[in-house]
């Protein structure tokens, strides 16, 4: 069964638009967990826009459910989840203008930073996912990276703007999964998934997790945190039978 980790990012978004203690990430991720999810996801930004370095020690002291821990390859983050050890990093790239993740990683342009990044989280006891666009390309250079997981940018299919464009981005994902698979790679996938695109996805052979956030998020404010959570649930099991 497909692990779903629910990313709680944007519950901090909101709490730090008045810079204080409500909405909770931890209690949100309570709720998630409650109703269904598998882990929860948390990315500590160097802006600190959202998710702040107590969160991530609250939800890792508690040991509720696995926290997968998204960063980038920066010292002063790296310190901290190598203090922490979660059982899962994934390491993503980050522009303080964007306004989300807009990619993967620059695995060529940043190659000794990131297998430096790999190794010293390998060395606590980590396993490392690295955020990665769906080509051949960076399937190969993530496992010559010594990566253990790798996570398919599913963002561009997502956002395609017609069928024609989403088949041709369905089928690159499929490609570079079914090569995931082949390297030896643990497979997981996420970015923009909504409970009408994430089928196709989570029908992926041997895929392990998929990461998701902002459609939940924007879900519970309508219905409440565990109800969008049982609504992906629910989207995900009906994908693999």
């Amino acid at each position: 069964m497909v692990k779903l980790f629910v990313n709680v990012d944007h519950i901090a978004t909101v709490r730090e638009a008045r810079q204080g203690k409500k909405p909770s990430p931890f209690e949100a991720a309570k709720l998630a967990l409650l109703a269904g999810a598998d882990g929860i996801t948390m990315h500590l930004r160097e802006d600190r826009r959202h998710v702040q370095d107590h969160d991530l020690r609250e939800f890792a002291a508690r040991g509720e459910a696995p926290l997968n821990f998204e960063l980038a390859a920066v010292d002063e983050i790296l310190d901290l989840c190598c203090e922490l050890r979660p059982p899962l990093a994934t390491l993503v790239p980050e522009r303080r203008e964007e306004v989300t993740t807009e990619g993967g990683l620059d695995l060529v342009g940043h190659s000794d930073r990131i297998q430096a990044a790999t190794q010293r989280l390998q060395a606590a006891g980590i396993a490392v996912s690295l955020f990665i666009d769906p080509t051949p390309q960076s399937v190969e250079k993530s496992h010559d990276l010594g990566a253990d997981i790798v996570e398919l940018h599913t963002g561009s299919y997502t956002d395609a703007p017609d069928e024609e464009s989403r088949a041709k981005r369905l089928a690159a994902i499929c490609e570079a999964a079914a090569l995931t698979v082949q390297a030896k790679l643990v497979l997981n996938a996420g970015h923009g998934l909504d409970t009408t695109s994430v089928g196709k996805v989570a029908a992926l052979p041997q895929l392990a997790d998929l990461n998701i956030g902002h459609a939940i998020v924007s879900r519970a404010l309508m219905v409440g945190m565990a109800e969008a959570v049982r609504e992906m649930r629910q989207a995900i099991d009906a994908a693999q039978g």
